[in-house]
């Protein structure tokens, strides 16, 4: 089968971007505190830059508690001042596009944080107010409500619902939280909820940013009359089965929303996109948020959680062409960002990993780390082939596996804590990037202060021991960039073409991408074309965990 993907206009580069993913906390820190910042961002565009992404994208900065990194958010118009001030915004955002870069910030409206001003004054108003309104508060079940209203779990573990102490002291109702404690959920059957975030769009766009990445996208309706939700409904849901589909999420509501939002942000220029975080199976089901009047892009998660097997990843191929091409949108691929283990180290473990239950000491099945690194270029190389868009994770163009060792005392992930050390979280994807190789902290500040400790042995990894010397994973990111721009990869006609046992092979445009997962050693003389990029060094063959760009023979 061929898939063609639309070629770009001007108001369509997001049909075959690659942009980099920025997790502030752990960029550049430019103050020495430990947690990076916005002014060290902006310091560190350049080399964003230089490595050839069309976009930034900048997980929140907003004020927020921290109590999940950020997603926890107390107010969605300012700059919380552990990353810098809203002058310091507009600094990044105008450096970012004089460099010819677009710049995409997180927005997260399924829920605020407790210490949001609408919540306060939720807790300090009566059952049935306004102010209580814009939350999803319920009486608990029993004679005494002192059961939750049903049976939801959070994400990161234990009840989805906590009980509040009224003003006067007496229990009272109950709030829900999909996440954590501290981050309720928002009643999006508000109008009020719905015109406040409107108005959040408005305030970020009139600063200039080219589009939203949404945070649990498929969230926020939840189905009337809030269903308890069973062990084995839970666990349909988890693979797909329509017919076990969750009461909170992927509920057909959040498409008015979506539409709603694509409105606002199209009045700011037709260029603005919005992008969807939606955990949502099957593949045909997630392209519902991106029908022409929704969202440009979603993650294609599917993608991301397929295995480093030849009949896993041709399938997820196809159905992602035929989903997505089918809305007239092209797939957004992805392998690693800041709440999955680092495909580094993910697609060489020999044991099950559930999304979000990170790996630590003690895991078995963890990877020899140059071997996980082969098989992360041999897919990173694959994936950039693909025509759509693609997303990069801070990093990743390293080479850096997923740090294991962290010690429990200096874990911050509030899935550690709400499982009580079960899970060992998202932090091990979160450690702050190496920049200089014989600089305190590698050269993230000139402090050496860290909020997650960084491993002893990442030197080898900083960018300025990668830059400019052939065969390091910086370069093959580069190279990989430069050549998928020149030959219109992003926009191109797909194909496969046949090829052996434990390899996929594929036309696109003038490129015949050829990845060996597990078979034979493949002879080069066997191949079509001049050989433009290799993600591993070739001799006469190329071997298995190993991805090879040629330009076809005419």
């Amino acid at each position: 089968m061929v898939y063609r993907t639309i070629a770009d206009s001007p108001a369509d580069w997001w049909r075959s971007a690659v942009i980099y993913q920025v997790y502030p906390r752990s960029f550049a820190d430019a103050d020495g505190d430990g947690v990076g910042d916005l002014p060290g961002i902006t310091s560190r565009l350049d080399s964003l830059a230089d490595l050839g992404v069309d976009a930034i994208w900048l997980s929140p900065f907003y004020r927020s508690p921290q109590h999940d990194a950020g997603y926890d958010v107390a107010d969605f118009c300012d700059v919380d001042p552990l990353f810098g001030t809203l002058d310091d915004f507009d600094a990044l955002c105008d450096s970012a596009h004089a460099l010819g870069m677009r710049v995409v910030v997180d927005i997260v409206p399924n829920h605020t944080s407790s210490d949001h001003a609408w919540f306060q004054a939720a807790l300090s108003a009566p059952p049935g107010s306004p102010e209580r309104a814009r939350y999803i508060f319920r009486e608990g079940k029993g004679p005494d409500g002192a059961l939750p209203p049903n049976d939801w779990q959070s994400v990161f573990g234990g009840p989805a619902w906590t009980r509040v102490t009224e003003p006067d002291g007496s229990p009272g109702q109950w709030y829900l939280h999909l996440f954590d404690i501290t981050q309720p959920d928002l009643d999006w059957t508000q109008e009020q909820v719905r015109a406040d975030l409107d108005d959040v769009l408005r305030f970020w766009l009139a600063r200039g940013v080219d589009g939203f990445r949404v945070d649990v996208a498929h969230g926020l309706v939840k189905a009337p009359g809030l269903p308890d939700y069973t062990a084995e409904e839970r666990a349909g849901a988890a693979i797909g089965d329509p017919a076990t589909s969750s009461p909170y999420f992927a509920q057909d509501g959040v498409h008015e929303i979506w539409r709603r939002w694509h409105k606002v942000v199209a009045a700011h220029g037709p260029d603005r996109i919005l992008v969807a975080e939606a955990w949502v199976q099957p593949l045909a089901r997630m392209a519902l948020w991106v029908r022409p009047d929704e969202m440009q892009q979603a993650f294609n998660f599917a993608f991301l959680m397929t295995g480093w097997d030849v009949d896993e990843m041709r399938d997820i191929i196809d159905d992602s062409m035929s989903a997505f091409g089918d809305v007239g949108a092209p797939s957004t691929w992805v392998l690693s960002n800041h709440d999955v283990v680092r495909h580094a180290t993910r697609l060489s473990l020999t044991a099950p990993n559930p999304q979000g239950h990170g790996v630590g000491p003690g895991f078995p099945g963890l990877p020899e780390v140059q071997h996980g690194v082969r098989r992360a270029r041999a897919a990173t190389l694959l994936m950039l082939a693909l025509p759509g868009g693609a997303y990069l994770y801070q990093g990743e163009e390293l080479g850096l596996p997923e740090v294991i060792d962290i010690p429990d005392s200096a874990r911050q992930d509030p899935s550690w804590f709400r499982s009580n050390g079960e899970r060992h979280g998202r932090d091990g994807c979160r450690v702050p990037i190496p920049w200089e190789s014989d600089s305190p902290a590698y050269g993230f500040n000139t402090t050496g202060v860290t909020w997650l400790p960084q491993p002893s042995d990442w030197a080898p990894f900083a960018r300025d021991a990668q830059r400019g010397h052939d065969g390091s994973t910086l370069e093959l990111y580069r190279s990989a960039l430069r050549l998928r721009a020149e030959h219109g990869l992003g926009t191109g006609t797909f194909a496969w073409s046949d090829s052996p046992a434990g390899t996929l092979a594929f036309d696109n445009g003038p490129m015949r991408v050829v990845t060996n997962v597990s078979g034979a050693p493949l002879p080069l003389t066997a191949l079509d074309g001049e050989v433009l990029l290799a993600s591993a060094p070739l001799d006469q063959d190329v071997p298995a965990d190993t991805t090879v760009w040629l330009r076809r023979a005419r």
